[in-house]
């Protein structure tokens, strides 16, 4: 009876320490995933408090400002990592700007642009040096890891180039590739993406940027080196050219999340690939796709951006697209609050979507 009140002593000594160790020890990692129109700009908030934000949206202060809005909720003061995935404007427009404004310590890119656009040669020649200098510059290239503590960060696909070797426990034949035939060559940007699969314990996302086609054959067929994952953040905005079963259907996502805009991404024969993806649970979109309708689209509960002239009712049908070329009418661009779509995961796999537009949330469990 006597060593009680020394038992409790103890124990109420001793909790708070225990408490604290493990709130830290099961600190979540975040991932914000911004509206900017299709560009795919996603932040990430590691559980050491380490930042990597994958591309920077479109020219001028509206993107930027988004990106800004998402490190503030994230309470991030500067960005560690800031990978490019590739040359073009949706996907490092806003860098400028988002350097003007946050500090960065690392920039990650493929390299020079391979379309020798006079434009993004003027800002890689006399703009970018000067956001880098003093800090890091990195040219990654595919096997590379990006070191941030607490997560497994690797370097997939770049300058045009894709790894050789599976990471571990990938590596089997992929019977996706069957029937999959090539597109023509695409000797752009697109092809040069930064692609990355960042593993946190048993939770695993992957980005491949606007990585085409051709490039998602040559790393997936015949075997498949990345192995699954639990989300895919969509490549391309959700453009046919890419998203290739080989890709998706291989990497059996639980879950995808669409960066797509209202007239920019969504199409309805990816849509068809991504729903037909064995094991997938969930669409997440940041936009109704116009260009898929009533007919694709998600439930609105899973989409984080309406339309800004909101009509008062949705078409069912897909509407046809545009056809390119300098005449093409732009899309409609959402100039008004913009919402982001959020991951929350746990290192035991355990991990929460929530739509920010309603607060919708939807716990994914662990898999055994």
């Amino acid at each position: 009876m006597r060593r009680l009140p020394l038992l409790l002593t103890l124990v109420i000594f001793i909790s708070p320490a225990f408490v604290a160790a493990q709130s830290k020890a099961a600190k979540p990692l975040e991932i914000y995933v911004v509206d900017v129109e299709g560009g795919n700009a996603t932040l990430f908030v590691s559980p050491s408090g380490e930042s990597v934000l994958i591309d920077t949206g479109n020219p001028g202060t509206r993107d930027a400002g988004r990106i800004l809005d998402a490190t503030k909720d994230a309470g991030v003061t500067q960005i560690d990592h800031l990978i490019t995935t590739h040359w073009h404007g949706d996907h490092f427009g806003g860098l400028s700007e988002v350097a003007s404004r946050i500090p960065i310590k690392q920039f990650i890119d493929h390299g020079g642009d391979v379309q020798h656009n006079p434009q993004v040669g003027e800002f890689l020649q006399n703009v970018y040096p000067t956001l880098y200098k003093d800090r890091v510059h990195t040219v990654a290239k595919p096997g590379d890891k990006i070191a941030v503590a607490g997560l497994d960060w690797r370097i997939v696909s770049a300058g045009g180039e894709v790894i050789k070797s599976a990471l571990p426990g990938a590596g089997k034949a992929n019977p996706n590739c069957d029937g999959v035939k090539p597109h023509d060559p695409d000797p752009g940007e697109n092809a040069q993406s930064v692609g990355s699969v960042v593993t946190f314990g048993k939770f695993r996302v992957v980005h491949m940027g606007d990585l085409t086609w051709n490039k998602e054959l040559s790393l997936m067929c015949p075997n498949n080196p990345l192995g699954t994952t639990d989300v895919l953040i969509v490549s391309h905005h959700g453009l046919s050219l890419s998203n290739s079963p080989a890709l998706i259907h291989a990497l059996h996502p639980r879950v995808a999340l669409l960066n797509n805009g209202t007239r920019k991404g969504g199409a309805p024969e990816v849509m068809q690939v991504i729903y037909s993806s064995p094991g997938l649970e969930d669409l997440w979109q940041m936009h109704f796709s116009q260009l898929s309708g009533q007919e694709y689209t998600v439930p609105g509960m899973f989409i984080a951006n309406w339309i800004d002239d909101q009509p008062a009712s949705m078409p069912i049908a897909a509407i046809p697209a545009p056809a390119p070329g300098p005449g093409a009418p732009p899309p409609p661009a959402h100039e008004g609050a913009a919402h982001w779509i959020k991951v929350t995961a746990q290192a035991d796999g355990t991990f929460t979507v929530t739509n920010t537009r309603n607060e919708f949330s939807k716990t994914y469990a662990a898999q055994k």
